[in-house]
């Protein structure tokens, strides 16, 4: 068995802790059916735009989602399917358990 190295440990750990918080599921649940600006994931979120501009600041850090500037709008996506992949598995495992 090969173990990671700390910092790969810490990022791991980084990445759970972002689909710990179901303000960011929310998000991440929104995004895993389009591309959106951040006033249409606030409102469908039930979120402030300030808030819902927060969480995306941190889940572009940590890679999960993208952006990309069209004029004075903002659009998010997810950054890549594994992203969706993870998200779908814990969906499932509560789901169908």
């Amino acid at each position: 068995m090969t173990i990671m190295q700390e910092f790969q440990i810490q990022t791991l750990a980084e990445l759970f802790s972002a689909f710990s918080d179901a303000s960011r599921l929310k998000i991440i649940a929104i995004l895993a059916e389009g591309e959106c600006n951040v006033g249409r994931i606030a409102e469908a979120a039930e979120l402030s735009e300030s808030a819902t501009s927060h969480h995306l600041r941190g889940l572009r850090q940590l890679k999960l989602v993208r952006s990309r500037k069209v004029g004075r709008e903002v659009y998010y996506s997810l950054h890549d399917d594994h992203v969706i992949e993870i998200y779908e598995t814990g969906r499932d495992h509560i789901l169908h358990g």
